[in-house]
């Protein structure tokens, strides 16, 4: 047996006493090496194992010399038990006070470094704290000095840009008509819508287009018209009259083509031509049925009252522009986008 294995007891291995006889050894042996031998147990992959551990036993304690170094060993080890179990109280009881020392001092050790350690980790926690709050306002800082940038920016572009007139649109000068058949029957034909709206201004009158819806049940027919005005004042004038009776469109909903107010009226207003912000004061309003409407349209052909800022902008009249916009692939996409929109409102 090498060095490992003499520390597994052969005679405990053997189920012998030391003093056992070169035959008890033998027979030890045999019987022991039956109950484990491989192949009475092939499903125990231990067997091998234990087999060879018996054999190895076996031969040590065969062997004279080895086996007289073995038990002296052992004998060596109980003489040190036995006198280990004489030693009297006192002398335990301070070897044990010994040891509890040393547990005790190792035990306040290792706290005082937890202690020190957990206070490290504070001080680091309350560190990257501080520097996190003082990131987050350094940020909130620069964003609040973006803003105020940000908004300086856009006062002075407003104040740059503001006098400018916005870009026309295809449908700024197109309204959008709607009304019940049964109510106005007169006005199923595109000649006589015409001559309901050319007071309001001279319009397109090849390029007005109407679209019967038809009727859902229990419910009046209804025509929707698109009626494109040569002036965008007459566009303005005739939505401004829209439901009014006294001005010929009682029970008629006249709007905006686009469904929303063109970018150059809003303008307008914003400029004082119509009636509203930074209007100018002291503008009598028309006594006719289109009181809404500024007696005069403003003519914008000339430049802004900006003498440090001036500007081009185009005057009111879109004849050529409708003309050419409203031709008959441009018809028939209003077409198609009415019936869309009809069917939208029937859902």
């Amino acid at each position: 047996m090498s060095s490992t294995d003499e520390d597994v007891n052969p005679y405990e291995l053997l189920g012998i006493s030391i003093e056992a006889t070169e035959q008890e050894i033998k027979t030890a042996y045999r019987q022991r090496s039956l109950k484990v031998h491989p192949d009475r147990n092939r499903g125990n992959p231990d067997a091998s194992r234990k087999f060879h551990e018996l054999h190895q036993a076996q031969e040590l304690l065969l062997d004279p010399l080895r086996r007289m170094a073995l038990d002296a060993k052992f004998r060596l080890k109980e003489a040190r038990k036995a006198r280990y179990a004489t030693f009297d109280a006192k002398r335990k009881t301070m070897v044990e006070d010994l040891e509890e020392r040393e547990r005790t001092l190792k035990k306040a050790r290792v706290e005082k470094e937890s202690e020190k350690k957990a206070r490290w980790q504070e001080n680091e926690r309350i560190m990257e704290e501080g520097r996190r709050l003082r990131e987050d306002r350094e940020r909130e800082l620069q964003r609040k000095e973006r803003e105020r940038e940000e908004l300086s920016k856009k006062a002075q572009l407003a104040a740059t840009t503001g006098l400018e007139p916005p870009e026309s649109g295809l449908l700024d000068t197109t309204v959008r008509v709607k009304f019940t058949l049964s109510a106005h029957p007169t006005l199923a034909e595109a000649s006589s819508l015409g001559a309901l709206l050319t007071p309001f201004g001279p319009l397109d009158d090849t390029s007005i287009v109407l679209s019967l819806k038809p009727a859902p049940p229990k419910k009046p027919k209804r025509v929707t018209a698109l009626v494109p005005f040569k002036q965008i004042g007459g566009a303005f004038a005739a939505v401004c009259a829209s439901g009014r009776a006294d001005s010929g469109l009682g029970d008629i909903e006249v709007a905006w083509a686009e469904g929303k107010e063109p970018e150059l009226i809003g303008w307008l207003k914003k400029m004082g031509q119509l009636g509203g912000e930074g209007a100018a004061a002291g503008k009598p309003a028309s006594d006719t049925a289109f009181s809404s409407f500024p007696s005069t349209f403003p003519d914008l052909s000339g430049a802004p009252p900006q003498p440090s800022a001036p500007t081009g902008v185009p005057g009111l009249d879109y004849e050529s522009l409708t003309l050419m916009r409203m031709r008959q692939a441009e018809r028939a996409r209003i077409e198609r986008e009415i019936r869309e929109r009809e069917a939208q409102e029937a859902e």
